[in-house]
């Protein structure tokens, strides 16, 4: 049964794109579901344009303006290459770094880009084979670049792909850049009329030049003068590594060999880019059943730790021998990883009287308030800010322009940042901080969960979960939409049996209040020192709540009864989240 019949304005939209795209893929797809009369599927394809949110524009592949394509690259690129020749001093020479990840059809993008990146007179530092997210925005940095636009979608499912973008200071771009870049291509006209210089040309022009092997080494430098100890490490460890089918297995390997680990065992089936990922049915290490093959090859090499990267290697996930677990390791959170980093970067330095004046560490507003009491131990600064990366670059920056030295930031969604040489998460660089504490931490007698207890009891049980609802489509969209207006409409009085003692809403006042960014971001501070925050995914179809419970230990107490408090009562929220928000 066919849809609904459209406007006659939806039939002229969809066939003026068709007209103007330059991949026949995409407009035969098109043009059948015109013949097939799919209104519904058109409607959504052509809701709008892809706008950049957490990070970057993403999307799933497809034809429309809602969908990543040959023509939103190029329009994208061209918006890219017309506010960098308006905005920056000598944007054409100093050029652009172009990346990509192993996703499906990241080549044909990294292409587009580039050829219309040139067909404007920029320059092009090219990356012949995909690379870590993170290496590309060490490189745009270093060279001095313009801009750095890189073509992955990090841990999103195959159909996925995205276009993210660095500012010349090495950090994503933020407000007002991107609106600049979006107005920019909106006004480029036609894209089968956007300047191109074929690949091959521009090449042979000197237009285009290759930089794998100049940033390969400087990169690994930068990471090894981030770390605190001499090499070889105080003490060895078996580990088990996976990429999980992205492109981290090689530089993981160099970044962990450089500091002497040896006793290193990848998952071969998952160590080289395949945008199939055949092995998983999502590539993102959070997911039950991500981590199965790692799991099963720990247990044959009798592995005390696993860490494993997303697809695009600027996130980090491990896991823990445990004989107690039903699998034999058990999984950190990012919180709890992020907690581990932040007290090795900041206790490590101050027992050895090397904390700078001004340290200075960072999180997101959905991510666990332990780091708030760690800075607060050690006389750093704290600070916090809207979910993702680039905003907390942003702040770190405006914070050291006041005297600040960043040490650490990160984000609960296995994102961590150990130091200046990249300013976004690095998934190799935290892995080398990672096992240069836990062998620190063996040496002296202890694993991580030892040591995550140690400071539970100096900080409180603090356990955390995140619920996320994937609500696709534009009737998704409504319904998050819906579900944020309610709240907002009849705020609740408690969460979980809970009473509310404070909200913030980050839509409004609140956020200017908060020296924030506006965001659809809601806050509910619980008694008892407990917290939920709920929020519109900025990357994926997804609603997004954010449990926090703490409970206090009392000195020599045992930490069982506390933690079971605290579980009781992420429980309690958790279950007033699936009635109310999600009903």
């Amino acid at each position: 049964m066919n849809d609904p019949s459209p406007s006659e304005a939806l039939r002229q939209e969809v066939e003026a794109w068709i007209a103007d795209d330059p991949d026949p893929s995409t407009r035969d797809e098109l043009t059948a579901l015109l013949r097939d009369e799919a209104w519904a599927v058109l409607q959504e394809r052509f809701a709008g344009p892809l706008i950049f949110g957490t990070a970057g524009l993403r999307g799933e592949l497809g034809g429309g303006p809602s969908r990543m394509n040959q023509a939103t690259v190029a329009r994208a690129a061209a918006g890219l290459a017309l506010q960098l020749l308006e905005d920056v001093p000598d944007a054409a020479e100093r050029g652009v770094v172009v990346a990509r990840d192993g996703r499906r059809m990241s080549p044909e993008f990294a292409r587009t880009t580039a050829e219309v990146l040139t067909g404007y007179g920029l320059r092009v530092h090219w990356f012949e084979q995909p690379v870590p997210t993170p290496v590309a925005a060490f490189a745009g940095r270093h060279l001095g670049a313009a801009a750095t636009a890189i073509v992955t979608a990090s841990h999103n499912p195959p159909q996925y792909n995205g276009f993210k973008v660095y500012a010349p200071r090495g950090s994503q771009i933020v407000a007002p850049q991107d609106g600049r870049i979006r107005s920019a291509g909106d006004g480029a006209g036609p894209v089968l009329e956007l300047p191109r210089l074929p690949l091959e040309r521009a090449f042979a022009e000197g237009r285009i030049r290759a930089i794998d092997a100049e940033i390969e080494p400087v990169y690994l430098e930068a990471l090894d003068d981030q770390c605190l100890d001499p090499v070889p490490p105080p003490a060895s460890l078996t580990v088990v590594t996976t990429a999980l089918h992205g492109v981290g297995h090689r530089w993981v390997q160099m970044a962990l060999g450089r500091r002497g680990h040896t006793a290193l065992h990848p998952v071969c089936e998952q160590a080289q880019p395949d945008g199939e990922f055949p092995t998983v049915e999502f590539p993102n290490p959070e997911e039950d059943g991500a981590l199965d093959l790692a799991i099963a090859l720990g247990k044959q090499v009798g592995a005390e730790l696993i860490l494993a990267n997303d697809p695009d290697t600027d996130r980090l996930c491990v896991a823990v021998a445990d004989a107690t677990a039903p699998t034999g390791f058990t999984q950190l959170t990012g919180n709890e990883l992020g907690v581990l980093l932040a007290d090795w970067l900041l206790g490590e330095r101050a027992r050895r009287g090397e904390l700078p004046e001004g340290a200075l560490v960072l999180t997101t507003v959905v991510s666990t308030t332990m780091l708030e009491r760690l800075a607060e131990q050690h006389g750093a600064r704290y600070a916090e800010t809207l979910t993702g990366f680039k905003w907390i670059w942003d702040r770190a920056m405006a914070l050291e322009s006041e005297g600040a030295r960043y040490i650490f930031g990160f984000e609960e969604a296995l994102g961590y940042c150990v130091g200046p040489a990249v300013r976004d998460k690095d998934g190799v660089g935290a892995a080398q901080a990672l096992m240069e504490l836990a062998a620190r931490w063996k040496e002296r007698g202890k694993n991580l969960r030892q040591r995550l207890d140690e400071l539970a009891r100096v900080h409180g049980v603090h356990v955390t979960d995140q619920i996320s609802t994937v609500l696709p489509g534009l009737d998704g969209r409504a319904r998050i939409d819906a579900t944020m207006a309610r709240l907002r409409s009849t705020p609740p009085a408690e969460v979980g049996g809970l009473r509310v003692e404070r909200a913030r809403d980050l839509s409004g006042v609140d956020a200017d209040e908060a020296g924030l960014p506006r965001s659809d971001v809601l806050t509910y501070w619980l008694a008892g020192g407990s917290r939920l925050v709920v929020r519109p995914s900025g990357t994926e179809p997804k609603l997004k709540c954010y449990i926090e419970a703490r409970a206090e230990v009392p000195e020599g107490a045992e930490l069982a009864g506390p933690r079971a408090e605290a579980e009781t009562t992420a429980a309690s929220i958790a279950r007033w989240v699936h009635q109310t928000v999600e009903g």
